[in-house]
């Protein structure tokens, strides 16, 4: 396409400090387009001009464009990173923004290779931007969630969650999710651009992922595998800066002993991630106090733990577990995503040293094995557990399906205060269960704690920052959707092929 004379066409190369400052705010603004905000339809728009400048641009403006696009992106959607770190973490007020930005200019840096890539492949003709901007920005995103451990948040997919756009989860996943998205705003772009029977075309594009996704909506995937389960939610809401404390300890465990009590007629009962903030071995009392209650009342009861464990080292390892207790024994899921800098820590002994002197914590968590066997419910149900962000990573869920018949999340949102991190990481939930058709179970200490349905939907959620006992019906559901069966591969795979195709184009275009 030659470039026309228009001043938007040469307003990058005339002004790129301001170019690249506003791309840069409307990267700002995608955060409203998820939770809490929920403005979905606003992400689509505020993509046009990051693919017109990587479609007029040269590969090296493009990168710069889409870098600072990134840049505010993630700085506006993860600040609460900051709040962990300084806030609950007590690390020194540079380190929280240094680690905060730092995040911030890794994923950017991925969204930079992504926009330089686009330009080179579509060649400045709106026709190529059409197979070249989806396919890559998605195997941006699906990049960004496994390099260097992975950051999965803010997959455009998550922040659709509430439109049609939803229909497509149960079938190729969030990040078929984010590919729809992505070919809708392009084919805009290319209907904004294009006159005649092409611009005609691609206003049909613009509607058929929409359309199609609402068709999809339609279909049920799973079948309920049984009579609805009564289950119960607690959350103590301990904030993050009083619950380790020790004098804290009893008083939490008596709130979650005495609520319990109080839901008898409940099948499961969830506690959240760590609930009790103790090493399993200091309250071994009180574990067995409630694994009789439960078997009293025919109850099986999951919590949160640090378990310590002596099997093949005598100094003992700690895994982040849930247990569940009421059946003929007692189980336990080790989590087996760790966070890095988080719960384990890729540095030298002397880094350990400073980061202590830094108020930053020091010690590592193990991780569980990849492949864990399924919690078993007293009432039968096989039960999946993801803990914490592990629900982030959906591929890595499949594996306990189809035997699994209901999810179960359990998290520690306390960390990030009341900021947009708790709605963001519900959102996050409620996609997975729209992916693989099952309800879920969501306990957390602070916050938001809700259940989920197989459609994504919430069927009840708890406040924030207070005490809750939650209770509904969940329904067990059997049966795997397309997206269970294949994961991220027919996605992923069709967005490599494409890209290759015009990769090799490029290559030997005149």
């Amino acid at each position: 396409m030659a470039k026309d004379t228009h001043f938007l066409y040469q307003f990058p190369a005339d002004h790129p400090r301001l170019s690249r400052f506003i791309i840069f705010a409307l990267g700002c603004a995608m955060s409203l387009g998820f939770a809490p905000f929920g403005w979905s339809l606003l992400a689509p728009l505020l993509l046009l001009p990051l693919l017109f400048v990587c479609l007029i641009t040269s590969p090296r403006d493009a990168r710069a464009h889409a870098f600072w696009f990134g840049f505010g992106m993630f700085l506006a959607g993860t600040y609460w990173i900051y709040i962990s770190v300084h806030v609950y973490g007590q690390a020194a007020l540079w380190i929280a923004i240094l680690l905060m930005i730092g995040l911030a200019l890794l994923m950017a840096a991925i969204i930079a290779l992504a926009g330089g890539l686009i330009s080179r492949l579509a060649h400045g003709e709106p026709l190529l931007l059409l197979f070249v901007a989806p396919t890559t920005w998605v195997v941006a995103e699906w990049t960004r969630g496994w390099i260097l451990t992975g950051f999965p948040w803010l997959a455009l997919g998550y922040g659709q969650i509430d439109t049609p756009l939803a229909g497509w989860a149960p079938v190729i996943g969030v990040y078929g999710v984010s590919l729809m998205l992505m070919i809708s705003a392009t084919a805009l772009l290319v209907a904004i651009l294009s006159t005649g029977r092409l611009r005609g075309v691609a206003l049909v594009i613009v509607a058929l992922p929409w359309l199609a996704g609402a068709w999809l909506q339609g279909t049920e995937w799973t079948e309920p595998a049984g009579a609805p389960v009564r289950s119960t939610i607690i959350q103590a809401g301990v904030s993050q800066d009083k619950k380790w404390q020790p004098d804290q300890l009893l008083p939490i465990m008596r709130y979650y002993a005495r609520a319990t009590v109080q839901v008898p007629d409940s099948q499961i009962v969830v506690w959240p991630e760590v609930a009790i903030p103790s090493v399993n071995d200091r309250v071994e009392s009180f574990i067995e106090t409630m694994e009789q209650a439960a078997r009293r009342n025919e109850q099986s009861i999951l919590f949160g733990i640090l378990e310590r464990s002596t099997a093949g080292d005598s100094a003992g390892r700690l895994y982040n577990s849930v247990f569940i207790i009421g059946g003929e024994r007692r189980q336990a899921y080790r989590k087996r995503h760790l966070v890095p800098f988080g719960e384990y820590f890729p540095v030298p002994d002397s880094v350990r040293a400073w980061m202590k002197m830094q108020n930053l914590p020091h010690s590592d968590l193990v991780a569980g094995a990849e492949i864990q066997p399924l919690l078993l419910a007293r009432n039968g149900e096989k039960l999946a557990v993801a803990i914490c962000y592990e629900d982030a990573y959906g591929a890595e869920q499949l594996y306990a399906l189809p035997e699994a018949t209901l999810l179960i999340n359990v998290s520690n949102d306390a960390w990030f205060g009341d900021s947009i991190a708790p709605h963001q990481h519900l959102e996050i939930a409620r996609m997975r269960a729209l992916e693989v058709g099952r309800d879920v179970i969501r306990s957390t200490n602070t916050g938001i704690s809700a259940f989920i349905d197989a459609d994504g939907k919430l069927l009840k959620t708890g406040r924030q920052f207070v005490p809750e006992v939650l209770t509904a019906n969940v329904e067990p559901r059997s049966g795997l959707t397309p997206y269970a069966a294949t994961g991220n591969k027919l996605v992923i795979g069709l967005c490599l092929a494409i890209m290759g195709v015009f990769w090799i184009k490029s290559r030997v275009r005149p």
